[in-house]
């Protein structure tokens, strides 16, 4: 890996941590456990178009980590590293069948599979699956939530083509 990449990765990690630290600051929008915006998650679905998946993988891990720091919470980390495991692997895989004009639909599914990752850790945490009457809530909010970075995502694209 050259330094400029190194460099870049860097600066979208620093980038997605920042919108993670700013993103808890943000009073809940719904009394729902688990909802939230995921703004972060901006940089990620710009790197699965831009970048490997190990790059991309990286980025992620680096923010679930000092997130979980810096947010006081590393219990938070159990539940961010499955739902991000299973967000991750499907974005990589649908990059393949959606095109980066379209990336947006890539986020939706991607914030769909973060929802089911994050929700199969709480059943295994937790010893039950009473967790599981949150799932459609966190399906319909995933998807708003997904829609909403993915179009944040898709013009990134369109202005970055400009620093490559």
């Amino acid at each position: 890996m050259n330094v400029k990449k190194l460099a870049r990765l860097a600066l979208l990690t620093a980038i997605a941590l920042i919108i993670f630290v700013v993103e808890m600051r943000i009073p809940d929008l719904v009394p729902i456990p688990g909802v939230k915006l995921g703004l972060a998650n901006i940089v990620t679905v710009y790197s699965i178009y831009h970048y490997s998946a190990k790059e991309t993988s990286l980025i992620v891990l680096a923010r679930i980590l000092l997130g979980s720091v810096f947010g006081g919470n590393i219990s938070a980390i159990i539940y961010s590293l499955s739902g991000a495991f299973l967000c991750l692997s499907g974005m990589i895989i649908l990059r393949r069948i959606i095109d980066e004009k379209n990336i947006w639909i890539c986020s939706i599914l991607g914030a769909v599979l973060h929802n089911i990752g994050q929700t199969a850790a709480a059943i295994v945490v937790m010893k039950t699956t009473a967790v599981l009457s949150y799932l459609p809530f966190l399906l319909v909010s995933g998807c708003i939530a997904g829609a909403f970075t993915g179009i944040c995502a898709q013009l990134l694209v369109r202005k970055s083509s400009n620093f490559n």
